[in-house]
Order: structure tokens, then sequence, then C-alpha cells
């Protein structure tokens, strides 16, 4: 009987640390609606469509109802199939390689010759 009484409490406490609480669940938790099969940026890496803002960064998409944020992450399941920019050419051949800033090394080459 006072095994019971031990077990029961000690099984209580070490389930409960078990329990996860997912991050902002609840009323005040908004998911964005997905983006379209294909999103154009300009210059900068905003896209705005139905009272939201998303954010491009380093092949991950975040959104907010402001520009200014708070930014949350956007479901892999809402991102677009493909993600161009204007006035860049999309296409990433042999003979153009970019670096993390998304400029042509082999630009310095072509202005030499």
């Amino acid at each position: 009987m006072i095994r019971k009484l031990v077990v029961a409490p000690l099984a209580a406490l070490v389930l409960s640390a078990c329990v996860v609480v997912p991050a902002r669940h609840g009323p005040g938790m908004v998911l964005a609606p997905a983006l379209p099969a294909v999103v154009e940026l300009g210059v900068e890496p905003y896209y705005y469509q139905r009272g939201y803002y998303y954010y491009y960064d380093n092949s991950r998409w975040r959104y907010s109802q402001s520009r200014s944020g708070p930014w949350t992450d956007l479901p892999k399941s809402h991102y677009p199939k493909e993600t161009r920019f204007k006035g860049r050419d999309n296409r990433r051949g042999a003979d153009q390689k970019q670096d993390r800033r998304g400029e042509d090394r082999n630009q310095d080459r072509r202005d030499r010759r």
C-alpha cells in the first residue's frame, strides 16, 4: 500500500516532464495563407498578399501582418514552388557562379577581357 502511494506521485512527476507545449498556439496565433506557386521578388525580398507581408531570407520564408515585424516562420507547406527575382538571371550554370552575396564571381574575368 505504501509503495502505491509513493509510485503514483513519482509517476505523475516523471510524466509531467514529457509534456510539450507548442509555441504561439491559441486565439492569438494566426496562420498566413499559402503563397502562390511562383513568387517574383523585386529589389527587396518582401512580398505582400491578402494582408500579410512575406519576407524571403536564405531560402526561408517568414510572414507578418506588418512589414516591421514581428516575423513568424512560414510552414514549408505554404512555400512557393519557385522564387524568382526581377532583374536577375534565375539560372545558375557552370559559367555563372555566385557567392553568398549574390555577386557574380566571374564578372571580374569578363571585365578584364
